[in-house]
């Protein structure tokens, strides 16, 4: 069979890649779903996928617009839908566009003619269409490694002999070399950090080029690395794949070192093919000192002799397949990391929240019943959460205790305490800021999100806790994670969000490559702790929108602390991150497998969302989905009854947006508390005298939802005692 004449010239003028990525994107969905009219929702997270699986596989790829960003792995859904429409366009002759319903398919002449055998044929025609676009678009190799290893091995000794500072061979090594290695094809830009050293201050007896991936070290003092080694008299330059000396031989010694660098070097051999390179030590830099300690530290190598350098493309293939080894170890290493982070067999939701409990109780701290599995829920359903109420009841505790007892503790750097200062006032306070020399310094939030995107790292949880976080005004200094929260969406099997740091903003490339489109990952769970008195700042409804609220207000203090000698040593267990990860960002996400009881759910917030409406307090859809979000993983756990859920839900997401002086929010209020005690109540007598709901607290124990209902009654005292009222009035 052959193609269908409307399709067999569609490739025949290109541009870029994008028409055979389409057409590659729409055969994928279409042998997936069975189905011929696609969501162009659909279609446009595939194209993008396929763009940055390319990427990540280091093939050749069209890069992305400059308005989008830098690499396709960072560029979201939503910003090439207009990059979209050329493709689209170009191929109006086969496709149908529905810009109403937002769907595209073949036309109806293609879709009659449809069968595997075409789809197949279609499918190879744009596989050997892409690949004679990128062979025709492979610019020739510029970077002249012969030139530059020439250049240093003929003019090193001589430039020993002159003044350091400012010497154009030392700016090669360090500058230039580093620049162009960092262009070739194969060498991951984002990951990889290149850095040249000729001495500090003085000229070094082995100057060397090293390729760290940041994954690994980012400093050629610890773990593995590639670099390029000279001999101290220029007569050889040696490609290694080398292990760091400086802290082995801090930690244990230079004899223990050397055992250990050896013993490692030979375990790596086993690990790699290395084909072609030398796995020996007759690296012949110097006689002692560090030259000594290279050559004991070398894996695997390559000499090139000064006379007998081989060609440009030789050294190019010879550094490709070094990179492609130690990136391969890097895999390796990372996913031993994970073996060991999940040898364990894994609880159950559950079991992992009673073990939670039981760490945190024979650490000493009790809370109140059900606090462990709601602080649990509100961080599944979004990651950031604000725990509210009076100094010393343990709202800080409680997010350490939790964080350590899934193994995420101040000494593995997976618990961060950040306090807020009350003169914060901008983003660049959490984030960082570019001083006068345009080095950008970050900010210890920064730092943790650059530690928690590492490749090793986005399994394990990260907790992030902001300390009387309303010391300052949240909206002024948070205003860049709150907008960001609102941009999740699934990429390649992650959640990712806009970049909080873009990279256009930076001035140095290596603050590009280590901050620049640093975004939230999706393993950080944000939590503030809050007083609320007359010295902190109230929280407007976009803060409120987009958290849970957790009050602290209801305190026994008859409680000890259990005899940990009976109970035992409280034990820690590391989790995965899946745990706490959100699951549904949008609510067709789980819509069609749930829809009664989203329906039932939603319900309820209608008739709740009427009374709001009375003071203008109602809520929207993202404080619905949030609710339901909650609701659902409450189910699916079994952790508490669905009432109890609900009541937490009223009480953490619609009664923090309650406040005012007016007649409006008293009778509000009143009708709330009809929904919380579930009847009916004499409204005209209350409207002049409420005191009879909350003159007895205990009368709330049959309630429907008891906890809101203690909360309104407390808000209408406090109405009726000072004219105005407040979720946040303690």
């Amino acid at each position: 069979m052959t193609l269908p004449t409307p399709l067999t010239g569609i490739f025949a003028h290109k541009q870029k890649s994008y028409k055979m990525v389409l057409i590659l994107a729409l055969l994928d969905l279409f042998g997936e779903l069975k189905q011929h009219e696609l969501s162009i929702t659909l279609v446009r997270a595939r194209f993008l996928k396929l763009l940055q699986a390319r990427e990540s596989q280091q093939l050749p790829v069209d890069p992305p617009p400059e308005s989008v960003g830098q690499r396709w792995g960072t560029v979201q859904g939503f910003q090439i839908n207009s990059l979209m429409q050329t493709p689209i366009k170009a191929l109006s002759s086969v496709l149908i566009f529905d810009s109403g319903e937002q769907t595209l398919r073949f036309t109806d002449e293609l879709r009659d003619q449809w069968s595997e055998q075409l789809a197949s044929e279609l499918r190879e025609y744009a596989i050997r269409e892409l690949d004679s676009y990128y062979e025709q678009q492979r610019p020739p190799v510029r970077t002249s490694l012969r030139e530059y290893l020439t250049q240093v091995m003929s003019g090193y000794v001589e430039a020993k002999r002159e003044p350091f500072t400012n010497h154009p061979l030392g700016t090669l090594i360090r500058r230039t070399i580093p620049q162009e290695i960092h262009k070739l094809p194969f060498i991951n830009q984002s990951r990889m950090r290149i850095q040249g050293s000729v001495g500090m201050g003085n000229w070094a007896t082995v100057p060397w080029i090293a390729i760290m991936d940041r994954s690994n070290t980012e400093t050629t003092q610890r773990g593995e690395y590639i670099v390029y080694l000279f001999a101290h008299d220029m007569s050889a330059v040696y490609l290694t794949l080398a292990q760091g000396v400086t802290v082995p031989t801090k930690e244990m010694g230079r004899p223990g070192a050397y055992q250990y660098l050896r013993q490692k070097a030979e375990q790596i051999q086993t690990l790699l093919p290395l084909e072609g390179m030398y796995k020996d030590q007759n690296i012949q830099l110097t006689a002692s000192g560090l030259g000594q300690d290279y050559q004991v530290s070398t894996v695997a190598y390559y000499r090139y002799d000064r006379d007998q350098l081989p060609s440009n493309e030789q050294l190019i293939a010879d550094l490709r397949n070094v990179v492609e080894n130690y990136t391969q170890y890097v895999e390796i290493q990372a996913s031993n990391e994970q073996k060991e982070l999940l040898a364990v067999e894994p609880l159950s939701v559950p079991d992992q929240v009673r073990a939670i409990q039981t760490y945190i109780r024979r650490k000493g701290f009790a809370y109140p019943n059900h606090l462990i599995e709601n602080f649990y829920l509100c961080l599944k359903t979004k990651p950031f959460v604000i725990l509210a109420g009076v100094s010393g009841t343990g709202k800080t505790k409680l997010v350490k205790l939790f964080a350590e007892a899934i193994g995420a503790t101040s000494a593995n750097r997976q618990f961060t305490l950040i306090p807020v200062r009350p003169d914060w006032s901008d983003p660049s306070d959490l984030l960082g800021y570019k001083d006068l020399s345009g080095a950008f310094r970050p900010g210890k939030l920064t730092e943790v999100l650059v530690e928690a995107s590492l490749p090793e790292n986005q399994n394990k949880p990260y907790f992030i806790c902001l300390d009387e976080m309303n010391l300052a005004r949240v909206e002024h200094y948070f205003s860049d994670l709150l907008s960001v929260l609102e941009t999740k969406e699934w990429q390649e099997g992650r959640i990712v969000t806009m970049p909080l740091l873009h990279r256009d903003s930076l001035t140095s490339e290596e603050d590009r490559q280590r901050y620049g489109n640093l975004h939230l990952p999706d393993n950080v769970y944000l939590i503030g702790t809050v007083n609320m008195d007359e010295t902190t700042h109230p929280f407007s409804k976009k803060v409120l929108d987009r958290a849970n609220t957790i009050e602290f207000n209801y305190i026994h203090l008859g409680q000890y602390p259990e005899d940990e000698e009976e109970e035992g040593a409280p034990e820690i267990t590391a989790v995965a991150n899946s745990f706490l990860r959100s699951e549904y960002l949008q609510l067709v996400d789980v819509y069609r497998d749930n829809r009664e009881f989203i329906q039932e759910t939603t319900d309820k917030l209608v008739k709740i969302n009427g009374i709001l409406e009375d003071i203008h307090a109602h809520v929207g859809f993202r404080i619905r989905d949030a609710v339901c979000f909650y609701m659902l993983y409450n189910v699916r756990f079994e952790l508490v009854d669905s009432a109890v859920a609900f009541d937490l839900q009223l009480l953490q997401k619609i009664l923090p947006r309650v406040q005012g002086s007016s007649s409006a929010v008293k009778r509000m209020l009143l009708k709330l508390m009809e929904e919380a005690l579930g009847r009916r109540l004499a409204m005209q007598e209350l409207m002049e005298d409420a005191s009879e709901l909350y003159q007895n607290g205990s009368a709330y124990d049959e309630a429907k939802y008891p906890q809101s209902a203690k909360k309104i009654a407390f808000m209408l005292r406090r109405l009726e005692d000072d004219g105005f009222t407040s979720y946040w009035l303690s």
